[in-house]
Order: C-alpha cells, then sequence, then structure tokens
C-alpha cells in the first residue's frame, strides 16, 4: 500500500459495538453523495459542493482508496473516516520533512449526537496502532467546529499548535499509540 506505509490494503471489516468500518460499495454512492452535498456537513470543511457536480464526478461504484473507511450502521453508510498521509509540503507538521498519518472524518447530519464518530474513529487509531506501531497520527480542525474539537479531546489528541489558514483558526493536534512493554 503506498498511502499509509508497509501494510495490506483493505484490511479486514473492522467490528465495533454498533459499527463496520469497511470499503465503499455501490450501495454508498447516495450517502457519499448526500454527505458532500450536505451544508451542515460541509460548514467547516470549504462548503457543500453542488449536488449536479457531485453526482457527475461520483462513480456508480465509489473508488476505492488506501485509509478510506465507509463507516455503516446496520449496514447503512453513515459516514466516512480516513487515515491518510499528510504532505511533506503542509505548513504544519510534527516533525518536519516527515508525512505524518492523519485522521478525518465526516458524517451524515443525521448520525450526530450519537457517539458513532467517537466509536468509528477509536476504531481507525486503534487499527492503525496495530498497522503501523508507535505512528503518531495529527488531526486538523477548525477552532470554530465545537464538536470536532470535543471529538478530538475525547480521542487522545493532544494540541501542538494553532494556526491561520482557509480564512479560519485551525486546531492542530497528535495522538501517539499506547505502547505496552513486556
Amino acid at each position: 500500500m503506498t498511502g499509509l506505509g508497509p501494510v495490506a490494503w483493505p484490511p479486514a471489516p473492522i467490528r465495533t459495538q454498533r459499527l463496520v468500518l469497511r470499503e465503499p460499495e455501490a450501495r454508498d454512492r447516495a450517502g457519499v453523495i448526500e454527505l458532500f452535498t450536505s451544508a451542515e456537513v460541509g460548514m467547516y470543511i470549504g462548503g457543500p459542493r453542488q449536488r449536479d457536480e457531485c453526482e457527475r464526478a461520483v462513480p456508480e461504484t465509489p473508488t476505492r482508496r488506501t485509509g478510506l473507511f465507509v463507516v455503516a450502521l446496520d449496514g447503512t453508510m453513515i459516514g466516512l473516516v480516513t487515515l491518510e498521509r499528510r504532505d511533506t509540503e503542509h505548513p504544519v507538521h510534527i516533525r518536519p520533512g516527515v508525512s505524518e498519518v492523519e485522521l478525518g472524518y465526516m458524517f451524515l447530519r443525521q448520525a450526530w449526537g450519537h457517539g458513532y464518530a467517537a466509536e468509528a474513529c477509536a476504531a481507525a487509531l486503534d487499527w492503525c496502532a496495530g498497522a503501523l506501531p508507535g505512528e503518531p497520527v495529527v488531526l486538523t480542525t477548525q477552532t470554530a467546529n465545537e464538536r470536532s474539537m470535543r471529538l478530538a479531546a475525547n480521542l487522545g489528541f493532544t494540541e501542538v499548535q494553532r494556526y491561520e489558514d482557509w480564512g479560519a483558526e485551525q486546531w492542530f493536534g497528535m495522538w501517539s499509540p499506547v505502547v505496552l512493554s513486556d
């Protein structure tokens, strides 16, 4: 796998108490389009995309991509979680010149407030800790996005710095897996 390093992709579906994290399937297309065209979901990430543009851009079977998990509840897609390498040219890093793994997430509005994002992101972080032992994970969110800030804290991310980008204050944090010694 080129995107995250020397781990096999895709992994077997990850099952939590209520959710399954898996690769995209054709049945997820409508949910993906709804996710990217929602004004509420897009509020802190540059706004929603136009529905007709999204309908043309999203293939009938969504593209499989290293680090992309569809989050499903009772077989229905409710969100996406991503683990991707941050570009080494990005101005903010914990280790300059090193491409860190970055956690991203988007959930349909009707899935908010039920703990699904925390459950799915924790599962993805656990998977990452097993696949890339000792690798820190970074996360960026707008400070104005209170839900995302709470989620980052609940997941154990600690603030590295704040900076201005995209016309807003951004919060940059880091999560490190707990390494147990024998």
